[in-house]
Parts: C-alpha cells; sequence; structure tokens
C-alpha cells in the first residue's frame, strides 16, 4: 500500500545526547574526520545504511541504543569534546580576524548550485563542487560569507544505465526536513519568507532554508510552499531544469530574491550586513537590480544607484565559450519587469540595456546573463591564468577600443577544500610526520609555496599509502559495479566475473567528469585495438574508472556514455576498464585517492579549470593532461605530463582527435608505464615515487581552496570593501554624473600632433625619447582625462604586444585654438622591433579601471605615419 500522506518523525535524544543534534545540523561533520568517527560509533550498520549522513543515521538508530549510549561514559567524553571542539571552531579567532587590513563586515556569496556533501544534494557538477569549497575554505578562514541558493526539492538527477548501456535519469523527492537544514523563522515561529512579483498580479513565494557549513550560514529558497499555485511551486523543483521562463523565474527568485533573503536573515540573527556581493557565474545576476532598487526606494536615481552597486559587486565567470550562458528573449525579460510585474520602480529599458549584446556580433534581441554580470560588477574574474585570458578575449566587445589584455576581467585560479577532498590515509600520513594540527593547518589556510617535509616521507610509506588507496577503490568498484549490473537487469549468476574486475596492483586511470562534448569522453577510444593493447599488455597493464553524467537534454553525450559503457561491456576487457553510473561526491572522494594517473583531455581552451585534477594531486595521483585550465598554469614534467595540442589553424577537429589520442597512447606506452612498473633496487618504482614526493610538495600548496579565498580577500572582496565605503550617496552622484558629461563629450576629444625627438629608425637600449603630443579636449578638462605613452614590442603586423602605459603630464594652459600640450620620456627598455603610440582615457579616482567606461582616443592612421612611431 502506498501512504497517503509522508511526515518526518524526529527522535528524541536522551538529555546527555542532546549535542549529537548540534553536531549533525553544522556540516562541519562532512569534512571533520573525528566528527565522522563519532556518529559512525553511535550504530556503524545504521551509518553505512544511512549514507553516511548523521541526520538520517539519528532518525533510524533504536531507542535502546540511543539509551545505552546516554550511559556510556567514554562516548559521552568524545561527544563532549567534539562539541566542545565544535564551539571553539566556531567562536574563536581564524585567519581573517587575524588580518590587519580593514575587511569586509560580511560578504554575500550567490551560486545555483553548492556541492556541500551527498547528503545535501545541490550540485550538478564542477561549479556547485567549486561553490561548496569556497564556503568551506571561507570558514576555515573565519571570513564572514554569507551563501545563497536555491533548494531544488529534486536536486540534479540520479544516473542508472539500461541493459544496453543508455543513460536513464532518476529524480527523487528531497524532503527538507530530512536534510541537514533548519527553516529560517519569524520572531513568533512563523517561517521567514520572500516573495516576487509576477504579471498578472500573481506573486512568487518563498520560505528560506538554513545549512550551516561550519561558520558560514548558506539560506536555500525553496518555492515548494501552500501559499503559491502549482506552478509557482514548482520553480524550484530541478537544478538547470525546465523551459527559459522557468529558468529566468529560478535566476530572478536567486537573485532578487537571494537579497532580500539575506536582508531577512541579517534582520533576524544580528548578522552584518554585506559589503560586498560576489556572484557566482551570471545566474544571480539580478542581485544588482534589486540593489539598485533599494537605493532608489531611499531617494537615489538610477545612475548614482548603479555606480554604489557596481562598487561593492564581485562577478565571477566560469564559462569559456558563449554557448554556455544563460540568454533569454529581451520580451520575456520586459514582461516579468516593470509595472505590473517586478521591480516596477525601475524603468525596464534601463534593466533591460544592463543586459543586451549592444556590441560587434552580438544578438540585439538577447538578455545575456554574463553581460548584465559584468556590467553590474566592478570587479570580474576567470578561474585560471588562462581562461582569465579566454574571458578577456570573449567580452572584449564590451569594452571597445581596448586590446584584450587590457579587459578590467582578472583571474582567480580555483582551489578544492583539502579536509572535503584528502582520503584520511594521506592525512594520517603527514600527521605522523609534522603533527595533526601542523597538517591541518597546512591544508586549510596554506600559505607555504611548498610542503617541505613530504620531502622527509620515505619511499616505502609513499608507496604503501598509495597501494592502500587503490586497493580501497579496487573494493568500491566492484561494490557499485554489482549494484549497476543488477540495475541493468543482471542476475546474481551471470555476475561472478567482477570479484575479479580491477587488480590492486595494476597502474589505474580515472577519468570522471561531465559528459559535454568539449570534454571528449571517447577521446580514449579512437584507437581500440591499441588501447586494448594498452589494457592488457602482459608485463605493464592499465587499468581505468570512468564515471561521467550528460545533461538530460543531450543525447550527444547520452551517445557517448553508451559508446564507452558498450567498450566497457566488452568481456575481453570487461577487468581492466569500468564506466560507475551516478558520479557524485561520495564515489568521488573514493575515486580521486584511489588513481596513479588522472586524465584529462579536453577540446584546449574550453576547460575553465577543471578542478578534478586537484583533488586527484592532494592525493598524491599524478596528473595527464591537455594543457587547459590549471594545469596549463601549473605543468611541470616533474610530476606529471602533458598532452599536446593539435590546435592548428588548418586541422580539422577529427584529424585534431586523432592526433591528440595518438599522443595520448605514446605517453602511456613510452613515458607513463614503464616508470610505473620499473624497480629499483630495493623493489620501489623510485622515479614514480618521486613525482608522487613532487606532486605533494609543489601542488599541494597551490591548489589549496584556502589558498583560493585568500587571494579573493586580498584582491577582490577587501578593494571592493573599499570602494563600497568611498561610494557614498554624494559620491555615487558625482560619479555618474561625470560618466554622463564625459560620454557626451568624448565625441570632441583626439589626438591632434605627436612629436618625437627621435630623429631616426634606430636607437640604443636604455636611451630616451622625448615625446610632446598635442590633444583636443573638447568640453572636457585635463583632469577629466589621462594621456598615455603605450609603448612595447611590436609583430610582423605592427601591433605592440606587452604593452606598457605611461602617463604624460600637461604643460601649461590651452593654445589659441584650445588644444591641450603633453609631455613625457618614453624609456627604450627592450631591444628589437619596437613601437609606441598614445591614447586619450577618461580618469576619475573612483574608477576601477581605466577601460571602465569602454571609451579611448588614439590617432589617426595619418598621424601615426606621420609621427613615425615604428623603430626596427
Amino acid at each position: 500500500m502506498k501512504a497517503i500522506r509522508r511526515l518526518t518523525v524526529r527522535p528524541v535524544l536522551p538529555d546527555p545526547l542532546r549535542p549529537l543534534s548540534d553536531l549533525a545540523r553544522n556540516l562541519r561533520w562532512s569534512w571533520h574526520a573525528e566528527t565522522r568517527d563519532l556518529f559512525q560509533s553511535v550504530d556503524p550498520e545504521c551509518w553505512t545504511a544511512s549514507g553516511r549522513d548523521p541526520v538520517r543515521l539519528l532518525g533510524t538508530v533504536a531507542p535502546a541504543r540511543l539509551t545505552a549510549l546516554a550511559e556510556d561514559r567514554r562516548f559521552l567524553r568524545r561527544l563532549t569534546a567534539a562539541a566542545d571542539d565544535l564551539d571553539f571552531y566556531m567562536t574563536g579567532d581564524r585567519w581573517y580576524q587575524a588580518q590587519t587590513a580593514r575587511l569586509p563586515a560580511a560578504v554575500a556569496y550567490f551560486s545555483p548550485e553548492f556541492g556541500i556533501t551527498a547528503a545535501l544534494p545541490q550540485y550538478s557538477g564542477g561549479l556547485g563542487i567549486l561553490a561548496g569549497d569556497h564556503l568551506k575554505a571561507a570558514s576555515d578562514l573565519g571570513v564572514p560569507l554569507i551563501g545563497v541558493g536555491l533548494l531544488y526539492r529534486h536536486g540534479y538527477f540520479r544516473q542508472s544505465l539500461s541493459r544496453d548501456g543508455w543513460q536513464q535519469e532518476h529524480y527523487p523527492v528531497l524532503d527538507p526536513n530530512e536534510l541537514p537544514l533548519a527553516l529560517l523563522k519569524e520572531a513568533d515561529d512563523t517561517p521567514a519568507q520572500v516573495a516576487l512579483a509576477l504579471p498578472g498580479g500573481k506573486e512568487l513565494r518563498a520560505r528560506i532554508w538554513l545549512a550551516q557549513v561550519g561558520r558560514v550560514p548558506l539560506l536555500l529558497l525553496d518555492s515548494d510552499v501552500e501559499e503559491n499555485d502549482l506552478g509557482e511551486r514548482g520553480v524550484t523543483d530541478r537544478l538547470y531544469g525546465g523551459g527559459s521562463e522557468h529558468r529566468l523565474l529560478q535566476e530572478m527568485l536567486l537573485g532578487i530574491g537571494g537579497v532580500r533573503a539575506v536582508r531577512t536573515y541579517c534582520r533576524l540573527t544580528g548578522h552584518a550586513g554585506p559589503e560586498v556581493f560576489h556572484t557566482n557565474e551570471g545566474h544571480a545576476g539580478f542581485l544588482g537590480l534589486e540593489r539598485i532598487a533599494e537605493l532608489c526606494d531611499d531617494g537615489a536615481e538610477f545612475d548614482p544607484a548603479l555606480e554604489a552597486v557596481r562598487a561593492g559587486t564581485v562577478f565571477t565567470t566560469h564559462t569559456p565559450v558563449p554557448a554556455g550562458i544563460d540568454r533569454f528573449d529581451r520580451e520575456l525579460v520586459a514582461r516579468h519587469f516593470g509595472p505590473g510585474a517586478e521591480l516596477p520602480r525601475i524603468d525596464v529599458e534601463r534593466i533591460l540595456r544592463l543586459g543586451m549584446e549592444t556590441y560587434p556580433g552580438g544578438e540585439p534581441n538577447l538578455f545575456n546573463m554574463a553581460v548584465m554580470g559584468l556590467r553590474l560588477a566592478q570587479r570580474a574574474n576567470g578561474v585560471s591564468t588562462l581562461h582569465g585570458g579566454v574571458s578577456r578575449a570573449m567580452f572584449n566587445g564590451l569594452w571597445p577600443g581596448f586590446d584584450a589584455d587590457e579587459v578590467p576581467i582578472t583571474s582567480v585560479t580555483n582551489g578544492v577544500h583539502a579536509p572535503t577532498w584528502v582520503a584520511p590515509e594521506v592525512f594520517r600520513l603527514g600527521a605522523r610526520q609534522i603533527g595533526a594540527q601542523r597538517t591541518e593547518d597546512a591544508l586549510t589556510v596554506g600559505g607555504s609555496d611548498r610542503w617541505d617535509a613530504v620531502a622527509d616521507i620515505p619511499d616505502q610509506d609513499i608507496w604503501e599509502l598509495r597501494r592502500t588507496l587503490r586497493e580501497q577503490l579496487v573494493e568500491e568498484v566492484r561494490v557499485r559495479l554489482r549494484d549497476s549490473w543488477r540495475q541493468r537487469g543482471a542476475g546474481t549468476a551471470e555476475l561472478g566475473w567482477i570479484d575479479g574486475v580491477l587488480d590492486p596492483d595494476v597502474l589505474t586511470i580515472g577519468f570522471a567528469r561531465r559528459v559535454p562534448s568539449y570534454k571528449r569522453l571517447t577521446l580514449m577510444l579512437r584507437d581500440r585495438d591499441r588501447l586494448m593493447e594498452l589494457l592488457l599488455h602482459p608485463e605493464r597493464p592499465i587499468q581505468i574508472v570512468v564515471a561521467g553524467k550528460a545533461h538530460p537534454a543531450d543525447d550527444g553525450g547520452k551517445r557517448l556514455v553508451q559508446e564507452l559503457v558498450r567498450f566497457a561491456d566488452d568481456p575481453r576487457v570487461r577487468h581492466r576498464v569500468v564506466f560507475l553510473p551516478d558520479y557524485g561526491m561520495a564515489m568521488a572522494q573514493k575515486l580521486y585517492p584511489g588513481c596513479d594517473i588522472w586524465l584529462n583531455n579536453p577540446l584546449r581552451p574550453l576547460e575553465a579549470c577543471g578542478t578534478s585534477g586537484m583533488k586527484a594531486a592532494l592525493n598524491g595521483c599524478l596528473n595527464l593532461s591537455v594543457l587547459d585550465g590549471w594545469w596549463d598554469e601549473w605543468f611541470r614534467p616533474d610530476f606529471g605530463w602533458a598532452i599536446p595540442t593539435a590546435d592548428g589553424a588548418g586541422t580539422d577537429p577529427d584529424r585534431r582527435d586523432a592526433i591528440e589520442a595518438a599522443a595520448l597512447y605514446d605517453l602511456l606506452e613510452q613515458r607513463i608505464t614503464p616508470r610505473f612498473y620499473e624497480r629499483g633496487g630495493d623493489g620501489l618504482p623510485d622515479r614514480w615515487i618521486e613525482m608522487v614526493r613532487e606532486t605533494l610538495s609543489h601542488l599541494g600548496p597551490k591548489v589549496l581552496a584556502g589558498r583560493m579565498v585568500r587571494e579573493y580577500v586580498d584582491r577582490l572582496y577587501a578593494p571592493a570593501a573599499a570602494a563600497h565605503r568611498a561610494m557614498d550617496p554624494e559620491a555615487a552622484r558625482r560619479l555618474a554624473d561625470w560618466k554622463t558629461r564625459v560620454r557626451a563629450a568624448w565625441h570632441g576629444v583626439s589626438v591632434d600632433h605627436v612629436e618625437t625627438t627621435a630623429a631616426a629608425a634606430t636607437a640604443e637600449l636604455g636611451s630616451t625619447l622625448g615625446l610632446r603630443v598635442r590633444v583636443d579636449l573638447g568640453d572636457l578638462a585635463p583632469d577629466d582625462v589621462e594621456v598615455q605613452a603605450v609603448s612595447g614590442r611590436v609583430d610582423t603586423e605592427d601591433r605592440i604586444t606587452g604593452a606598457t602605459a605611461v602617463p604624460l603630464k600637461p604643460v601649461g594652459g590651452p593654445d589659441l585654438e584650445g588644444r591641450w600640450a603633453y609631455e613625457g620620456p618614453l624609456a627604450l627598455d627592450r631591444t628589437g622591433p619596437f613601437g609606441y603610440t598614445v591614447r586619450i582615457l577618461p580618469a576619475h579616482p573612483l574608477l576601477a579601471s581605466a577601460a571602465d567606461l569602454g571609451l579611448v582616443a588614439v590617432p589617426s592612421e595619418d598621424q601615426m605615419e606621420a609621427a613615425g612611431l615604428l623603430m626596427r
């Protein structure tokens, strides 16, 4: 029989065990080994059956067991120690509190997904895992972050396989009352809510669930409330589900509703209000509109409000291709804003202009969420050095007249939260070497360039660690593979072969990620005969563990999964290559440590960062990757291998894949497997162990989320907070008026004449040129602009590369024609072909970048030729 109603019956813990509830409700347990060990000791069988989720554990353990534990003095001592440790963690000063600079009182961090733990399945892939690691690292560092997201009742889909290997999706319903969440409530104990106005006089209401991620509160908005109609109740049904309007409503709720949720949370708890708002990708971009509306309600005009909001906003882009950005039809957006809908006090045309692709190559009728995010943020970044460059080129149209390398998008390379992803065995090895507290500090705060203590770990210990982790992975794979085959319809009698799948002494390669086409799941299958030779080599075999989900609407991705599964089903190789369905955090925490090689072969440069290889590296796994994302930045042959990229202009996609696959096979055959299997005099693979040691000592400190969050604080949050404080209402009004005046007058700004002291087309290194420039500023004054000399080497087409800009100084007042003269020296500090030019830029002390307005005046072609601007 099927129940007509479902409800959650919470356990009543004996008084001595009440601290268990607090420990279970704070998600710090997901990365704190001692707390997890405590919960496991409550009931080991229930712990495993509950999926290692303390909330579910406490709901299923027998009352008699709880009664016994309440009288177990040893357990109570452990419980008291864990509760005291959590209290100290929550209240004590940490890295952030020890800084002398004036840092933000609080930062609001918005993301459409958060991967905190498998017990809270609100993530689909790298973006969510990164967001979860950001929150955890901020908690460890004491950064006063407030996370904001949506609570999806179906989360992201669960994946299984049909008998013929086709991906199937399942959407289990999540009951918030069974998750490690608590409702945010008003003083009268009613659930706190936010509301959005919809067209036609309707409303979208949402309540606010609170997940406590260590010291960081995570607010999750849930539209499944009785006050909503059926359609509105389903707005937060699935992560990345539904059509355009459904996605638009999700993003309005996340951005606009999210700001309102933050204000409600701060009002109810006394938490400091955010000085900085950080949007993780464009999905939450509407938060800027809500903040503008708040200021307009306080009497500000739109333009000054925009400047005030921009000052304290940080935007992070993760998308290296335009197709990966959410874009909505102009009319759809217009219908949801203005009179009779949301933000009625703001002119709809002003809203639309923030997101329209009004630049060469843009679609004039599409509203682009990333474009809006960039226009509403004074500071923006990509997630690796390479991706920063890709982003500057991709969004160059927003800053016309500037070279791509001058576009004001910097980069902060992603990191991963080591306590979440480092295997307990790795932590214990570090603790034996330098002590538990120093190991914990090294993994959370970081700060050193290298972990020198790794050099002192004996080779035998490193190799035993790697063998232990590989053995654990083999056991995990066999359990999961057996479950998968049963789901595919196989009987027990058919599955005896699974007991021989994988070998703990064979070189193990991992490949796990989402399955869009650019990640090339099946590149390894390009030459199947050659791959089979590698898998079945009599002396130096390899084995491969693959996992990954294709988007439910991506049949092309599903075909790639099926192709890989069918190859793995082949009886000749099925003991050497496996595909594990339903890739998620729980699987990943076994997969990364257990592999010897982490494979990554995307199309360069389409991998923004690719943090899975970082998690593997922290466990002593070596990377084998295309030079993309973070690997392009930090690769060294001492600790990994780079797959050459066939990216010549004349290389078609099929030939490119063939070349790169052949290079992959060559690396495995000629360099990787020999190094793994060759043994030194002590019977150990000395050269392989040395690469593991180099990976841990050199990559370990770099790939930490603690390093990443500290960079965000120093390079983005602190400057944004300072700009926010400086942008009081009067300053914002003056800046907005100045921008309006400069834009209106810029047509009258020009470079009139350039003179130089150079008499010849050659000069000696270290000499100096004198420049004199005459400019027409029209209705502007010298205080409104900066005149610069821009110099550097020139390429064969006379483009300046590696440019250096030096301001020139005004000389006296305007001449009889109203022109202004500027002068300055130009140092010839580089040999070879050298060139310079001059330009005029708007200048104001409150601009974060000279490119902010996208305005620049340069010499005409005739003036450049007359000035002889090139030296060879």
